[in-house]
């Protein structure tokens, strides 16, 4: 029997610290692949596998499309695609964007999930807001291990807390220190039991993220309408929640925890009041002018509606001022966490 060969490990903010300090404590003879999504900008240049293979003694690279999946490796999400997991293979999209990231965690936790079910263990490190948590229920409702690093530990506790919070039956809740021996051991530890048909929800989500046109076009979706607009596509939202967990997706794909969509929300309205304030201000500019040249031909009346224009665009372009420069500023979160072959490959299969 194999044991648990495919860990897939989720981090966001301190996350290079974490995953640095992970992967050195990992033996170069580890009975099993590890993937990693670190939430970097899409448009960046990511050197996380240069770090981790520094830091480590297992090879790290970036994944790539249809690569097969070897055991003793690390295989990074690069910048801008999702990584997914296929049964003995990886594949990489460019699908709708999840929590705001691509890559997002979320998709890689639920496509291990569906293609390896109780062969996987998910781990959540350090970081902000809830990427993760979505994922590792899915790994949870079929019946993988789920690992998440202790928020107390943790330098962002946020994604941590959340999984806590969000999701039942946690496995092990771990201080980074603990974690890369209870991954060892895990992957030595045959898996018993007969794998249950992957849910609806599981095939639906990964089928969206993937952008399988039959999924797309199904109208017997998960969940129902809500009354919120996605923020990146302006489509309907549809409300996914259950039991603990709030979240919503849209036709398209993009996804969202209660947690992100308010986050979104919130930069929309700042937006909003950006525009505003600008045109306030030009409408207050233009007015001017066009007051100066009615003065300049004697056009008093319409100088003086102009003039009482330009005053109330002031005040209330000084009102949207005020509230831009009195927005409670977001507190960083605490930090407590601690600093951190050749061989013939074998596959998963």
């Amino acid at each position: 029997m194999p044991g648990h060969d495919l860990i897939v490990v989720g981090a966001s903010a301190g996350g290079v610290e974490a995953l640095s300090y992970l992967v050195k404590n990992l033996p170069p003879d580890l009975n099993a692949a590890v993937m990693i999504v670190l939430h970097v900008p899409s448009h960046g240049t990511s050197v996380m596998p240069r770090i981790l293979s520094r830091a480590g003694k297992l090879p790290a690279s970036h994944a790539k499309d249809g690569e097969v999946i070897e055991l003793r490796r690390i295989y990074v999400a690069p910048p801008n695609y999702h990584l997914l997991v296929k049964p003995g293979y990886i594949h990489l999209t460019r699908g709708a964007t999840e929590n705001g990231h691509r890559p997002a965690i979320d998709p890689l936790f639920r496509t291990a999930a569906r293609a390896y079910g109780r062969r996987v263990v998910a781990v959540v490190l350090t970081g902000v807001l809830d990427d993760g948590t979505a994922g590792l229920r899915a790994v949870k409702m079929r019946n993988g291990v789920a690992v998440v690093q202790n928020p107390e530990d943790a330098m962002y506790p946020g994604m941590p807390r959340s999984a806590i919070e969000n999701v039942d039956d946690i496995d092990y809740i771990l201080p980074l220190s603990d974690i890369a021996d209870i991954l060892v051991n895990l992957a030595n530890t045959p898996v018993e039991g007969e794998e249950d048909p992957v849910p609806e929800e599981i095939e639906f989500e990964s089928g969206l993220v993937e952008l399988d046109m039959n999924v797309l076009n199904n109208e017997e979706r998960p969940g129902k309408p809500s009354t919120f607009g996605c923020p990146d596509c302006g489509g309907t939202l549809w409300d996914l929640s259950d039991g603990k967990l709030l979240r919503f997706r849209c036709r398209t794909g993009h996804a969202y925890s209660a947690e992100t969509l308010l986050a979104k929300q919130s930069d929309a309205l700042e937006d909003a009041l950006w525009f505003a304030l600008r045109a306030l201000e030009e409408k207050a500019s233009l007015s001017t002018r066009m007051a100066k040249r009615m003065r300049d031909r004697n056009q008093v009346l319409s100088a003086q509606r102009l003039e009482e224009q330009v005053k109330d665009s002031q005040k209330r372009a000084g009102v949207i001022r005020d509230v831009l420069l009195k927005g409670n500023p977001t507190p960083a979160e605490g930090n407590n966490s601690k600093a951190p072959e050749d061989e013939e490959p074998t596959n998963i299969s």
